[in-house]
């Protein structure tokens, strides 16, 4: 039997008694042509036209199924599902009342907390702040709700008019690590860029060289706005952000001399020597700088956590 292959893979026929004794070895240079139909041999250059026969690996045979490279199904399915960076969009949770259901379950994976809690805290989203955005993707099926792989939250931020607070920042378990958090961030600068915002800030407990790397830097606490009432006095609003005020000092007793009773006879005794006088404290030694893996600001827990920000 003489074997042509013609320039067109798909021409390719064989007599399916023979089928099986035909294969192609990783070594090409067992493989002998005709000189004179050599001209007519053509092997494409596309690796996807072959697949792989499990029964006589490690050779390579000639299928005659679909002509594409084919690996793990269980792999290849699960690839399938991973959204495309491309096709992600960026909406306020007020704006999709439907899928609200599945942002608070996205959170509570990661924070749990009652699910009525997180669906009211998710229906105080609006455009006028605090401002809740979802990071979504398309399904599959034609016409179906999107997919929510990722939430942030933004608030206004107490006497910082051009700044922005970013909060509740999560992306979907199975898709950390493939570039979702930064193209969540991203998405979060553009969307205050748009309406006129200069500064974002937020606060890390672990993540401090992922923001880092996005371009934030250390900074200073800010306080951020629950809600946005224009007709609420500032002051009022200052008062709440203010710090207890600090108690004054505890002063030492004063030790009252005794009167000594005298006796009735013999001199006076002499008056006692005055007390040395009080020399002030040293004055403490002023703040070392902030090391980028030290932090001297605490949560509500007491945890460490440092406060980033960056300007957009």
């Amino acid at each position: 039997m003489e074997l042509i292959l013609s320039t067109s893979p798909a021409k390719l026929t064989l007599d399916p008694a023979c089928q099986p004794e035909l294969t192609l070895r990783f070594n090409l240079t067992k493989l002998t042509l005709d000189p004179a139909r050599q001209s007519e041999l053509s092997l494409s250059p596309r690796l996807a036209e072959l697949t792989l026969d499990s029964t006589c690996h490690p050779e390579m045979s000639l299928s005659p199924g679909p002509a594409e490279l084919t690996g793990d199904p269980q792999h290849q399915a699960k690839e399938s599902l991973v959204p495309k960076l491309a096709e992600l969009t960026l909406e306020p949770v007020h704006c999709r009342p439907e899928l609200m259901s599945a942002c608070a379950d996205l959170i509570n994976d990661q924070w749990p907390r009652s699910r009525a809690s997180r669906l009211h805290s998710l229906g105080q989203s609006s455009d006028a702040f605090p401002l809740c955005l979802m990071l979504l993707s398309p399904q599959p099926t034609p016409g179906a709700a999107p997919i929510v792989v990722g939430h942030a939250r933004l608030s206004r931020v107490l006497d910082h008019p051009h700044s922005l607070l970013v909060e509740t920042v999560v992306v979907a378990r199975a898709l950390r690590g493939r570039g979702f958090g930064r193209r969540l961030m991203e998405g979060l600068e553009a969307f205050a860029r748009a309406r006129g915002f200069q500064r974002l800030h937020l606060t890390t407990h672990d993540q401090l060289y992922f923001y880092a790397h996005l371009g934030y830097q250390l900074g200073e606490p800010v306080q951020g706005l629950a809600f946005t009432n224009r007709r609420l006095p500032t002051n009022v609003l200052r008062a709440f952000s203010k710090p207890p005020c600090p108690q004054p000092p505890c002063k030492a007793p004063v030790l009252a001399a005794q009167a000594i009773p005298r006796s009735s006879k013999g001199p006076p005794l002499p008056p006692p020597p005055p007390l040395p006088l009080t020399t002030s404290p040293p004055p403490s030694p002023e703040p070392l700088p902030q090391s980028p893996l030290e932090t001297r600001y605490r949560d509500l827990k007491g945890c460490p956590i440092f406060w980033m920000e960056k300007d957009i």
